[in-house]
């Protein structure tokens, strides 16, 4: 089955008639929120959302996938979000709007040339005006909630902002089924690059802040990783919860009370959620992420209670990458991810 093109989404029963926002003429706004076309629309925000589609790919793919259609995944969670008149979830009687402001930043204006010429000058300016649009979103006070699909441009360019703001210790909460942190960019071999594989490696190389102890790593399995990698964080004090541990030991309630490690004496905490972290489990095949798809995935609710409970806590910024490509339910997924995280800001500043 392939993905449907916006006329067929919008002629859909739950869409047709809606005047909803448009970023372009086939990519509405989040949710039918506000576009905020200046830094001045972000006053009162709580929450932006912002796209940016880019693909660390050579050759025109990314782990076996076509790069066109990984870069089609920010307007794509906009294109199914459509389907949502409100932001009331039933779950909890909450409608998010009305508490909180969430407004639609569009795209990072990504060069061409840094998605299908992906030399490390053109890959440092595509992570730039990522990072330029997240430090108009803190400037605001409100929380950057990016929709990408590899790093830097998803991940690094988020993490940075965030730890240079900050005086005192990072934590962060990451999503994962790779460690991506290898000594070097693969794709560049450039030591500048925070790339695919490397990304949190170079995070906490670069910013010393980001502190290893705050860092709650979940849900890696199998045989992916060197031995010396994976020990090496725990002998720095990571916390780390492998998918195996989850569903053995802990459940999803017991890993929820893990998140603490990831608050207790930082001063601010990201959280990064690679959705790869849901390949070969969840609403969608795992093997829609090609090469990328491993065995034990992540469950759609176990995610969605993740982000939940991390909007309960308290967060600087948010980011998604590598978004499985071409199923709706999967793009569904990252909405409900989105408004669950908002509603547990809401419903923890309403105590």
């Amino acid at each position: 089955m392939t993905y449907p093109d916006w006329g067929e989404i919008s002629g859909g029963h739950r869409i047709k008639g809606r005047e909803i926002p448009m970023l372009a003429p086939d990519m509405p706004t989040f949710m039918g929120v506000p576009h905020a076309r200046t830094t001045a629309d972000l006053a009162g925000a709580g929450a932006v959302i912002i796209g940016a589609p880019y693909v660390a790919n050579a050759g025109g793919r990314y782990a076996g996938v076509p790069a066109t259609e990984w870069l089609a995944g920010p307007k794509r969670v906009r294109q199914q979000s459509a389907r949502y008149p409100t932001g009331y979830i039933q779950d909890f009687d909450l409608d998010v709007f009305e508490h909180m402001k969430v407004v639609d930043f569009g795209d990072a204006e990504i060069p061409e040339d840094a998605n299908f010429n992906p030399t490390a000058d053109n890959i440092l300016r595509a992570q730039a005006v990522v990072e330029a649009k997240v430090n108009a979103v803190l400037d605001a006070g409100a929380i950057p909630v990016v929709i990408g699909q590899n790093s830097p441009c998803g991940s690094y360019a988020i993490a940075k902002p965030i730890a240079e703001r900050t005086k005192g210790l990072v934590g962060m909460v990451s999503l994962d089924t790779h460690w991506d942190s290898a000594a070097i960019d693969r794709l560049t071999q450039d030591p500048r690059i925070a790339g695919s594989g490397s990304w949190k490696a170079k995070t906490f190389e670069f910013h010393r802040n980001f502190s290893v102890p705050h860092l709650v790593e979940i849900g890696e399995r199998g045989m992916l990783e060197r031995k010396e990698l994976v020990r090496g964080y725990l002998s720095r004090g990571a916390h780390f919860y492998p998918m195996w541990r989850v569903r053995t030991e802990l459940g999803i309630e017991g890993l929820c009370n893990e998140l603490r490690h990831a608050y207790e004496g930082s001063q601010a905490v990201y959280a990064h959620f690679d959705m790869d972290v849901m390949g070969g489990a969840g609403p969608a095949p795992g093997d829609l992420l090609g090469e990328l798809a491993e065995p034990i995935g992540m469950t759609d609710f176990e995610a969605i209670r993740i982000a939940h409970e991390v909007g309960k806590r308290g967060l600087a910024g948010l980011s998604f990458i590598c978004i499985a490509p071409g199923s709706a339910v999967i793009y569904r997924t990252i909405v409900y991810m989105i408004l669950y995280l908002l509603a547990g800001r809401v419903l923890a500043t309403r105590r």
